[in-house]
């Protein structure tokens, strides 16, 4: 099953209709969209505007693959659970959202290779056309590095900023096929 969010806060039309016309066109009924409050409603995939958390979790361990705008919960969530994700970033020249920070998070997961991206309807139809081959690129853990929460204990606790942070992410591949962690040290 292929799941899509356009997460709570506001429709996503442009993504929402071109999933919908590409499932029409190539006989997909598998995917089912969590629309919010969307002024078009699909006409060849089942949806919902709104999902309670334990279901949209449930549709989320189910899929095969996650189709979602840029939003950092959609994101961390499929890497989480180890699911190929497309994001397709809201413009806020086209009233989709508030500012343009949903592009530059897609522009810097493609820098790092951890996600897919389709940057416009026509780049999400060129993903769409091979979705079945997807996979994962990069993982995200649910906890927080030992580490981190140290770093953040003695910030909160004393004040004490850390001497040095290492930053584990993944190195840009061009496949997507792996994901090797790279790190990095800064003072």
């Amino acid at each position: 099953m292929i799941f899509v969010t356009v997460g709570t806060q506001l429709p996503f039309d442009r993504m929402i209709s071109t999933i919908d016309a590409w499932a029409a066109a190539v006989g997909r009924t598998d995917v089912f969209a969590q629309i919010g409050p969307s002024q078009y409603k699909p006409k060849n995939i089942q949806f919902a505007e709104f999902l309670p958390a334990d279901e949209c979790r449930r549709k989320l361990e189910q899929a095969t693959v996650v189709i979602a705008h840029a939003g950092m919960g959609s994101i961390i969530t499929a890497l989480e659970m180890g699911k190929p994700i497309i994001v397709m970033p809201r413009r806020s020249e086209l009233n989709e959202h508030r500012n343009n920070h949903q592009i530059s998070t897609a522009q810097k997961f493609l820098e790092q290779g951890t996600i897919h991206v389709a940057m416009d309807e026509n780049e999400l139809k060129q993903k769409l056309a091979d979705v079945d081959n997807l996979r994962c690129c990069g993982t995200a853990g649910n906890q927080a590095s030992p580490q981190l929460l140290s770093a953040l204990s003695d910030f909160v606790n004393r004040g004490k900023l850390p001497g040095r942070v290492i930053v584990t992410k993944p190195e840009p591949h061009s496949t997507g096929a792996d994901f090797r962690p790279a790190t990095q040290t800064y003072r």
